[in-house]
């Protein structure tokens, strides 16, 4: 029997043994990501509705929930707002002492509240009704007040609470959010929201460095030098024990034809004693990744890891194929792009 069910309520005996406490930790681990597993089997056309709503709307979504619903409505408008739905938290008592004025006809409302019957979402509810204002329900009772009035439900229940009284909101709360999320980036695919516009949107951080670098912005172009595939591997030592191990292979208008690495030289050294006079078509690597010019630089990251094996650079090129410059890998990992 768990420790807390020992004691009748009221009498709860308080733990600090390592063990019970890890076993609780677990405990709620386990219930919350139930509650959200179990919200995938609920998915159906009203979650269809609900997307469509949201992208469809010429305002703003008006998010809005109580108590611990209401920090979750916080952080779901801050989410769809993110990733391209503009959307503001609306709280239900403020809205009814003069903020309602944010409201307008063409907006849709999102609101949160596990039972669905909350008094203070009452008048805001109402006005919404008054306004036409679709409103698109996260509950756990879809025959609530809020479910009866909402063009949409989109069933938040949960099985218990992780919360051992089953009183605090923890696993419901959690379902909300997962659901909130799981709207929000349907209709991020919906819009076809590109890096680019995520981007203007987070120019600030670690997040808006990663958004908003571009190959060119680290590439190395002034003096880097490129090869004839007709030239011999010996003319290759210098420039690959300078340019960190790769240097481009143009052809006579500078098309990249492809790279010769210090890989590349190792392995034909290895087994041909004549590697220095051999020419470097021999060895290269034809038709080699690339990057161009105002590609994000996160976007070339994952180009290098791309296959079975990765590459550490990649050359730059323009539309035509001419070479640019080259890109390195840990210049991009030290800039931010990852």
């Amino acid at each position: 029997m768990d420790w807390w069910r020992s004691t009748s309520v009221g009498e709860a005996e308080g733990t600090s043994d390592p063990a019970l406490l890890l076993a609780e930790g677990r405990r709620v681990l386990r219930l919350e990501a139930a509650a959200v597993a179990a919200l995938e089997g609920r998915l159906d056309d009203t979650f269809i509705e609900a997307c469509r709503l949201l992208s469809d709307t010429t305002g703003r979504v008006i998010v809005s929930g109580i108590g611990k619903s209401g920090i979750i409505a916080r952080k779901v408008a801050a989410t769809l707002t993110s990733t391209g739905t503009p959307a503001t938290f609306l709280h239900p008592v403020e809205g009814l002492h003069g903020d309602l004025g944010i409201v307008s006809r063409l907006d849709v409302a999102l609101l949160v509240s596990k039972s669905g019957s909350t008094s203070e979402l009452g008048g805001l509810i109402e006005y919404l009704v008054r306004l036409d204002v679709p409103i698109i329900a996260l509950t756990g009772h879809g025959g609530s007040s809020l479910g009866r009035r909402a063009r949409t439900v989109l069933d938040c229940s949960v099985a218990e609470e992780a919360c051992p009284l089953d009183l605090a909101p923890t696993s419901s709360t959690t379902a909300a959010l997962a659901m909130g999320d799981a709207l929000a980036v349907a209709v991020f695919r919906m819009k076809g929201f590109r890096p680019e516009q995520f981007a203007s949107l987070h120019p600030g951080g670690a997040l808006g460095r990663k958004l908003t670098l571009r190959v060119e912005d680290v590439m190395v172009s002034e003096g880097y030098p490129s090869l004839s595939e007709h030239a011999l591997m010996r003319e290759t030592v210098v420039p690959i024990a300078e340019k960190r191990g790769t240097v481009p292979v143009v052809d006579g208008n500078r098309r990249v034809v492809g790279v010769v690495t210090a890989g590349d030289l190792t392995r034909l050294m290895e087994h041909d004693d004549g590697w220095a006079a051999r020419p470097v078509a021999d060895a290269m690597t034809r038709n080699p990744r690339t990057a161009g010019m105002g590609e994000l630089g996160s976007a070339a990251v994952r180009r290098m890891e791309q296959g079975p094996g990765g590459v550490m650079a990649l050359p730059v090129v323009d539309e035509s194929g001419i070479l640019i410059g080259v890109v390195h890998l840990h210049d991009l990992i030290r800039s931010g792009a990852v």
